[in-house]
């Protein structure tokens, strides 16, 4: 079971017990959050909504804030003597989705075995 949901902004497949990185969020480190935004669920059959599928949450707990790693922007323009360098730290929130919840009791079940007739006859028969 995994779902597709929009987290600031940002669109993440998410799955039980799975830890990422996402844009900081608000809250205290050991808070929980929920998302409502889930844009396509497969939970055994594939609910895709339009925008979003009614009625799903996706639960979480806020692990920790933490900083990316530093990226470089350098701008230079030849032979003009213009640059300039500049660094960012993206702020990150690492959150552990704790369970996708909202589809009223209903398990994932696994299709049924097809069966050809050559099957049906020989159960049939064994049975008798």
């Amino acid at each position: 079971m995994f779902a597709i949901v929009e987290i600031a902004g940002l669109q993440y497949k998410v799955e039980q017990d799975q830890k990422l990185f996402v844009n900081r969020l608000k809250g205290d480190k050991g808070g929980k959050v929920s998302f409502d935004k889930i844009l396509l669920t497969v939970n055994g059959a594939i609910t895709v909504g339009a925008p979003a599928v009614n009625g799903i949450t996706v639960e979480a707990e806020i692990l920790d804030h933490v900083k990316a790693d530093k990226i470089i922007v350098f701008k230079k323009k030849r032979r003009k003597g213009y640059e300039v360098k500049n660094g960012h730290r993206q702020s990150l929130t690492q959150i552990k989705i704790t369970g996708i919840t909202g589809f009223e009791g209903k398990k994932a079940e696994k299709p049924a075995k097809k069966t050809t007739k050559k099957a049906d006859a020989e159960a049939t028969e064994s049975a008798e």
